[in-house]
């Protein structure tokens, strides 16, 4: 019996998981967005995504010129190629938008997310988490008898994962600031 030739996104288990060959598969992108630091900008954009049905994974806003007013929106967002494209363009469009960079496409970018993590317990479990938190260099910010908040800075999934070997040692709460993220080089 000759083997089944199946696309990259399909599955070999079940009929019901195969896939459009003709579908492009999603990917995810980080944008750079350079706009007017005004009231309603960050509304203005985030309509944008809201008004089509585009999901925004991570975003994260900042002034970046105090003198030219200007702010960078770092937005990771996931679709086709063609979606992509057409996020870009329309974001291209809105009025107070100066610059529009996919990272993600035009080369090499270092990308950081800031986490804070609250884990509780005592005992066997607190040494571990300590453990833990050295060998992923988190920083303890604060300290209890019964619980230590975590300060974590690095890629998403090495947090994804701190935050995974966290759980089953009394991972209480997480906090979050999404990508920031920049081009290397000049």
């Amino acid at each position: 019996m000759a083997t089944l030739k199946i696309k990259k996104g399909t599955s070999r288990h079940s009929a019901y998981d195969l896939r459009d060959p003709n579908l492009d598969l999603s990917e995810t992108h980080t944008l750079a967005v350079l706009v007017d630091n005004e009231a309603g900008v960050l509304a203005r954009v985030i309509g944008l995504f809201s008004g089509r049905g585009y999901n925004i994974e991570s975003l994260t806003v900042a002034e970046v010129d105090h003198t030219g007013h200007l702010s960078r929106i770092t937005i990771v967002t996931t679709g086709t190629p063609a979606v992509i494209e057409q996020i870009k363009a329309q974001l291209g469009r809105i009025v107070p938008v100066h610059e529009v960079h996919d990272l993600t496409v035009e080369g090499p970018s270092v990308e950081r997310e800031l986490a804070l993590f609250k884990v509780g317990g005592t005992g066997d479990k607190r040494i571990e988490a300590l453990r833990l938190a050295e060998i992923f260099r988190a920083n303890v910010v604060d300290s209890t008898l019964e619980s230590f908040v975590f300060e974590m800075t690095g890629t998403s999934e090495k947090i994804d994962a701190f935050a995974e070997l966290m759980r089953p040692l009394g991972l209480a709460e997480v906090a979050r600031t999404g990508v920031a993220a920049l081009a290397r080089g000049v």
